[in-house]
């Protein structure tokens, strides 16, 4: 899959407005940014939140965020962020991404792994 610049700025916006919903503790804007499959999975906006806030503590309150370049991994375009965590670790997300049926860009999953791990 071709990723253009459009799809990139699409890409990170959608990343940037979520973590912004995440910050005002806005469930119901943080659940529209993610896939339908995510939305399934969850099921409603407050048990969506309620993961991110118990499992990922470095995107539900960053202390900062810098986005690295676009990758694709298995097959999955993904944007991988850099955090530092609410207690100051560091942190690296790897947002799954995926262009739903209308073409918008939306979050398919996120998994956090250490910055000293290597994007293949």
């Amino acid at each position: 899959m071709e990723i253009t610049d459009n799809d990139a700025v699409a890409i990170r916006t959608s990343i940037e407005s979520q973590l912004e919903a995440f910050q005002r503790d806005d469930a119901e804007t943080a659940f529209a940014f993610a896939s339908e499959g995510i939305q399934e999975q969850f099921q409603t906006p407050d048990n969506f939140m309620w993961m991110v806030k118990k499992s990922y503590p470095a995107v539900y309150r960053p202390r900062s965020v810098f986005f690295e370049k676009l990758t694709t991994v298995q097959g999955s375009v993904t944007q991988p962020v850099l955090l530092l965590s609410p207690d100051g670790t560091p942190r690296r997300a790897l947002y799954l991404m995926e262009r739903e049926v209308d073409g918008c860009w939306k979050i398919n999953g996120c998994l956090i792994v250490s910055v000293e791990t290597e994007i293949i």
